[in-house]
């Protein structure tokens, strides 16, 4: 499967500033790029000092319609009082267009980095998923997609078949491993939960620390299961594991239930996002941005290492995912 062609090569300082001009802002300091490898997203201050953040979604990932949906969620997010980046409303809605491109701006939202290793902050992180949660099944999403198997394995599995970037040699292997965690999950993952929509990618990197957490990058939200937004938090071995999640589910209690089967899910979440992770760099080779950023994806090496990740996580898999489980129903 073919990527269109890169797409933001028409996106220059000049698109930028008029863009910004159409909404009513009028840039004072330089467009400083922030770490966005999807979509491209800028800081900077207008003529009052104030700062802001713009981000131009990437051509033909989302619709409008679906851009939108996600505008909404963080509308009621922030209306229910929940602490997420919030895209303005400027001159009566926060979807713009120009020259082509879709792009909002943001208040620019300083903060520090959420600490992984704090059990303080988890517990207040836990808080607010389940107030995001609250808040999200009160509907679901009727043009983001929900999670499944066909977008987190059998489209990367084609993506990966074309691919001329994995070295001929290893290229078998590597398709080998991904049909098994993909036959393999076709065992074990299932639709025995309630969709609601979710923040969809929230790992430690999109929560920043303002005297509480601050969820940021909704680009990913999407219908799933509740464990989406939560196992990415919880890291360590076994026992390290069962700790943080005692503290995350007795949190996020407070405000919403938790249906612990879901945590047969962790493994076969997390088995999906490597499939489509890897695919996604590979889907995006043609954005200058990704050969610079992922110069190791050219070296062997790093395919042998992934061959080897990925038949240990079909291992996992195959594994009874009762452990953890377990501790919860007890």
């Amino acid at each position: 499967m073919k990527e269109p062609a890169f797409t933001f090569q028409n996106l220059n300082p000049d698109t930028i500033l008029d863009a910004l001009w159409e909404t009513g802002i009028r840039v004072e300091s330089g467009l400083t790029a922030l770490n966005s490898y999807e979509n491209r997203v800028y800081q900077f201050s207008d003529e009052d000092k104030k700062r802001y953040v713009v981000k131009f979604y990437r051509p033909q990932r989302w619709t409008q319609q679906q851009i939108e949906e996600e505008h909404q969620f963080t509308a009621e997010l922030w209306a229910d009082e929940v602490p997420v980046a919030a895209p303005l409303n400027l001159q009566g809605r926060t979807l713009h267009q120009c020259n082509g491109y879709w792009y909002t701006v943001f208040p620019s939202m300083g903060g520090r980095q959420y600490e992984t290793d704090n059990y303080d902050h988890l517990e207040w992180v836990g808080r607010f998923l389940g107030r995001i949660h609250q808040t999200g099944r009160k509907k679901t999403f009727t043009v983001r997609p929900t999670f499944g198997l066909e977008e987190y394995i059998t489209e990367p599995l084609r993506i990966l078949e074309a691919s001329a970037l994995i070295p001929t040699r290893l290229k078998e292997n590597l398709l080998t491993s991904v049909r098994l965690i993909g036959t393999t999950l076709q065992k074990c993952w299932h639709t025995q939960w309630q969709p609601l929509r979710l923040h969809g990618d929230c790992h430690p990197g999109n929560i920043l620390w303002r005297d509480g957490p601050m969820f940021v990058d909704l680009d990913d939200a999407r219908n799933g299961p509740a464990v989406q937004d939560l196992w990415m938090l919880v890291n360590g071995d076994l026992q390290e594991q069962r700790i943080q999640w005692d503290i995350l589910l007795e949190a996020y209690g407070e405000f919403s239930d938790f249906d612990t089967h879901e945590l047969t899910l962790i493994e076969p979440l997390r088995a999906m996002r490597m499939v489509y992770y890897l695919a996604w760099v590979v889907r995006r080779w043609e954005d200058p941005a990704f050969p610079a950023s992922f110069p190791w994806m050219t070296d062997e090496d790093f395919w042998r290492r992934q061959i080897a990740i990925f038949n240990e996580q079909a291992k996992l898999l195959q594994e009874p995912p009762l452990q953890l489980l377990s501790a919860f129903q007890g």
